[in-house]
């Protein structure tokens, strides 16, 4: 587990000796510093090669269920979507998200995946409703909606995670177009031209019967957080039940998957 070190006062040179030292992610402040380090390097490492007597020691704060690691929130763009801070100047075209645990910080790869895959559907032809299964911090959904997507439902069985999703959603003035529902997609009916679902595979292939059924009339199915060594097992779930491959892209080891509704 990544450890934060903050050192009082810092010199230039001591950030090149940090990212030689394997430093997760680096920031000046001020006069002052502050890292990520990998559990490999102890404190007493960092002291050593730095030079300096002691360095402040405080759990690091992991994003996207402590599978990224950075100081800060700062600015990415994906696409035609920027995502900044909520704490950052607001931008017109930019989504705001809290600073938070819960998944979807949009660093992720999958989560960046799936964000082209929304960005590319919407240019083509803009759904009039988008379904996001397993929500999280609502990025997905809330991208769809600053992509001129008219109303989004968000689902997801975490609590906190709607919590946040509804935080994000007031936050860009969106809360009026984002319903949200606890529970899968077997906690609503009816059918949608795009559904999103950004969670691990086996939950994929195991909700892949009702999943398919929120599908509507040639519709699409943008599907994300799949390891690209069961990607053909992911696949070959929706394909068996009438949805055709439109296309998959791949980063970093993880794939996402577009479908296509056969009906």
């Amino acid at each position: 587990m990544p450890y934060r070190i903050d050192i009082r006062h810092a010199g230039s040179d001591l950030f090149d000796r940090l990212i030689e030292l394997g430093a997760i992610d680096a920031e000046l402040a001020g006069e002052g510093m502050a890292a990520l380090m990998p559990d490999s390097v102890t404190p007493e490492q960092v002291t050593q090669a730095l030079g300096i007597p002691n360095v402040a020691v405080s759990p690091a704060i992991g994003r996207d269920e402590d599978s990224v690691w950075i100081l800060s929130q700062r600015p990415i763009r994906i696409g035609r979507l920027r995502i900044i801070p909520a704490h950052s100047d607001v931008e017109s075209d930019a989504l705001r998200l809290v600073d938070t645990t819960a998944f979807g910080t949009g660093l992720h790869p999958t989560t960046a995946l799936c964000l082209e895959a929304l960005d590319e559907a919407v240019q083509h032809d803009t759904p009039n409703a988008v379904l996001d299964v397993g929500i999280g911090s609502g990025v997905l959904a809330l991208a769809a909606l600053t992509l001129g997507v008219p109303r989004a439902l968000g689902l997801d069985i975490d609590d906190d995670a709607l919590r946040v999703a509804g935080e994000n959603a007031r936050l860009n003035g969106m809360d009026g177009r984002l319903q949200l529902t606890r529970g899968g997609p077997d906690a609503v009916s009816g059918t949608w031209p795009l559904v999103l679902a950004n969670i691990l595979a086996a939950p994929l292939i195991e909700m892949a019967p009702t999943l398919v059924r929120r599908i509507g009339h040639h519709g699409q199915l943008v599907l994300s957080g799949i390891p690209a060594s069961v990607e053909q097992n992911v696949d070959e779930a929706y394909q068996r039940l009438g949805l055709r491959r439109v296309r998959a892209v791949s980063r970093e080891g993880w794939v996402a998957l577009v479908l296509r509704a056969s009906w």
